[in-house]
């Protein structure tokens, strides 16, 4: 497979994010760690994402917890950014949270 294709599967949930780390491993370049990184950077966001909106949502009265439901679909859009990103090989962060996460997980800069 092409780096690029390992990058949009490390965008997939974290079972593609698994797949992509290890067989990518021969041929793993910038772009590959670079996408992991934000994969991985989005994958910890949305769950914290989702612990802080079902709070929110839980706490809220029910006319406004539709509204925000539909803010549950923010790491979706997000992952969408990324896999459009690492289609077109441009090593770019994602939107909002993309630059928090760079240079953040040093495992993968040793691979």
């Amino acid at each position: 497979m092409k780096t690029n294709q390992w990058a949009m599967i490390a965008y997939i949930t974290i079972i593609g994010w698994v797949v992509a780390f290890v067989k990518s491993k021969e041929n793993r370049n910038s772009l590959v760690n670079y996408h992991l990184e934000q994969a991985l950077g989005l994958a910890i966001a949305s769950i914290v994402w989702g612990i802080a909106l079902s709070i929110v949502i839980a706490v809220l009265p029910a006319a406004l917890t539709s509204i925000l439901s539909i803010a549950g679909f923010l790491p979706i859009i997000f992952m969408v950014f990324g896999i459009i990103n690492a289609n077109n090989s441009v090593q770019k962060p994602i939107p909002v949270i993309g630059k928090f996460f760079q240079n953040k997980f040093a495992f993968l800069q040793e691979a």
